[in-house]
């Protein structure tokens, strides 16, 4: 349906949330006065951090939102993941760590308010930037603009929302102040008609709460980003004067407010660990409450990119985005209050009253190892993890429905002396296999599209293509991943391929393999070393409550779940070393670790540390 069609939502007929124990009183009244945000008819500073639902376990929502609140907050924002909720079409998620509506309450059960961010595109370098891979298949829908499509789809998502996001509101007794229209779109688009509908379906689906619009402080960006009937923010992180003066010019009347303090940065695949001067951050944050600017610090708690989630950036070279998204925030990916958390606080101390409560110090983690204690290599498992696609051309894994991880093509070659393949584009990194014997790699971030292959090269050629995360800033949002175009073998089109998309979602098949794996048989015994592609499994018993930190140095490259839940990447390009392990997926006795190395490692154990290593800060 287009949004001209969509049904309005009663907004009267959806259900309240249960109040907390401390919620915020039944109705209150927010609004954009003259000069600042009133609630109730008196100014209020919003004082905001930003913490994403889908990037923290659930069971550790409540604990980060009790920080912020000792922090001296009083508000929450988090950006809606589209593409997490609807991973497919028809789907609408809300179990576990995406149940929207819990993560609001626990904000009210705090006394504080919230702040909803639902795009549709977020950026938040998260896949994608949180739009659904599945929307692109037809080439014809539109990419952040008015086009009919694209704009379905986005109402079949609204009103998803709505019986999430409407009962929540202020004025209903909910915590919710203040709903985003679309993200930084300045920076991408000037389509006023999209940013309209937007705005007229964000209405239309019951939210009665003020909407705003974000853009860096920018003329251009500001101009094309937004409305005059949206309230314009800004995004920044330094000479907060300037940009202060040019968001007024913008924005003449009502609240200044940065809904993205940006205290710190993101890191990527083999570059180094990005980090910000806590005096400096601490500085900025005091000079921009003084000039009795609102603030959401963008971010508080970072969290970390589990599975497949993160995105990438190509500006000329791709970029993917490494598991850990600790973005060197007051909170550290396990929680923990940083020193920037202190220098906050003592800043935040000169405009809101803060009580004796604080979060209690981090403590080292438990050390120890245990050993990998069978192995089974990706090809005697590979028809565990999914069905066998025949086609003449290579597919992209977009065509086949498969949106995230690994896709296996496979075909029959036979040449004569030396040969060379290449493909018109790999998305994003594929290994390459002569009769299961490793024959190189074809990398999107060099640029790679063609390798040599042995003399007299004959028998089954396979790729192992890797997502490895989609693009979520720029024009390249959107594209299909996999092999794109088609294949040739010494400039002849090679045709005939078997494809399979490799189904990780659920790593039990590989489990259960592993487990029956016999100690007498060499192929699968506990290993020497690992020759990947390979799995390996280890178990381990728990010293004590909490999280824990795996070391990944020493390895290739691959990914880990424990207990089926999957941590995500780790590549010995780095920076990051370890990866972080969520206290609430872990048991007493008998976790359950599951290895997959792409590569090879002399690694025979699996190790954790005391505390996390993200790697070196120098460029």
């Amino acid at each position: 349906m287009s949004t001209a069609n969509a049904p309005a939502v009663d907004a009267a007929a959806l259900p309240l949330p249960e109040p907390g124990p401390d919620q915020l009183p039944a109705t209150s009244r927010f609004e954009i006065g003259e000069q600042d945000f009133l609630l109730d008819g008196r100014p209020l500073q919003i004082l905001s951090g930003a913490l994403h639902y889908f990037r923290i376990h659930p069971d550790h929502w409540s604990d980060r939102i009790a920080k912020a609140r000792q922090l001296g907050l009083n508000t929450i924002e988090t950006y809606v993941a589209w593409n997490a909720h609807s991973p497919h079409p028809g789907e609408f998620h809300t179990e576990g760590g995406l149940d929207l509506g819990r993560f609001l309450d626990l904000i009210a059960g705090e006394g504080m308010h919230a702040i909803v961010r639902p795009g549709p595109y977020i950026c938040a370098e998260w896949t994608n930037g949180g739009l659904p891979a599945w929307l692109f298949r037809n080439p014809d829908t539109g990419v952040r603009r008015n086009e009919p499509g694209f704009m379905s789809a986005i109402s079949d998502f609204y009103h998803n929302l709505a019986p999430i996001i409407v009962p929540r509101q202020i004025d209903r007794g909910g915590p919710i102040i203040l709903v985003q229209v679309e993200n930084e779109y300045g920076a991408y688009g000037e389509d006023k008609d999209y940013l309209r509908a937007l705005a007229d379906l964000t209405r239309r689906i019951g939210v009665t709460v003020p909407l705003t619009t974000v853009d860096q402080p920018m003329e251009d960006m500001l101009e094309r980003g937004g409305l005059p009937e949206l309230h314009k923010t800004g995004s920044f992180g330094s000479r907060i004067a300037e940009r202060l003066d040019t968001l007024r010019r913008h924005q003449p009347t009502g609240p200044l407010m940065c809904s993205e303090f940006w205290d710190g940065w993101f890191d990527s695949w083999g570059l180094h660990h990005h980090t910000t001067p806590i005096e400096h951050s601490a500085q900025d944050l005091d000079e921009l409450l003084a000039r009795g600017a609102s603030v959401n610090i963008y971010m508080l708690h970072g969290g970390t990119n589990f599975g497949f989630s993160n995105g990438a950036n190509d500006k000329g070279v791709y970029q993917p985005i490494t598991t850990s998204y600790d973005y060197d925030a007051p909170l550290d990916e396990a929680g923990n209050p940083t020193a920037k958390y202190w220098a906050f606080r003592e800043v935040l101390a000169k405009y809101t009253p803060l009580g004796d409560d604080k979060p209690l110090p981090a403590r080292p983690r438990p050390q120890f190892s245990a050993p990998l204690l069978q192995t089974v290599p990706l090809w005697d498992v590979v028809d565990r993890l999914g069905y066998w696609t025949r086609r003449e051309q290579p597919p992209s894994a977009d065509e086949l429905g498969h949106y995230d991880g690994f896709t296996l093509y496979r075909t029959e070659i036979d040449c004569a002396g030396p040969s060379m393949f290449e493909v018109e584009e790999v998305r994003d990194r594929a290994q390459v296999f002569l009769n299961r014997a490793g024959v190189g790699v074809l990398a999107r971030d060099h640029h790679d599209r063609a390798l040599a292959l042995p003399p007299d090269a004959r028998g089954t050629l396979d790729l192992l293509v890797e997502d490895q995360g989609r693009v979520d800033y720029g024009p390249r949002i959107g594209e299909p991943k996999g092999l794109i175009g088609p294949a040739r073998l010494n400039g002849a089109p090679v045709e005939g391929w078997s494809v399979l998309p490799l189904n990780l979602a659920v790593i039990e098949p590989v489990a259960e393999a592993l487990r029956a794996a016999s100690g007498d048989d060499a192929s699968h015994a506990a290993p020497n070393a690992l020759v990947g592609p390979v799995f390996a499994r280890a178990t381990f018993d728990l010293p004590e409550p909490g999280d824990l930190h795996l070391d990944t140095s020493g390895w290739g490259k691959g990914v880990v779940w424990i207990n089926g839940f999957c941590l995500g990447r780790y590549w010995s390009r780095g920076p990051q070393r370890t990866l972080y392990v969520p206290g609430p997926v872990l048991r007493a006795r008998d976790n359950e670790l599951i290895l997959f190395e792409q590569h090879a490692t002399s690694a025979t154990r699996v190790t954790f540390v005391a505390a996390p290593d993200l790697g070196h800060t120098e460029q």
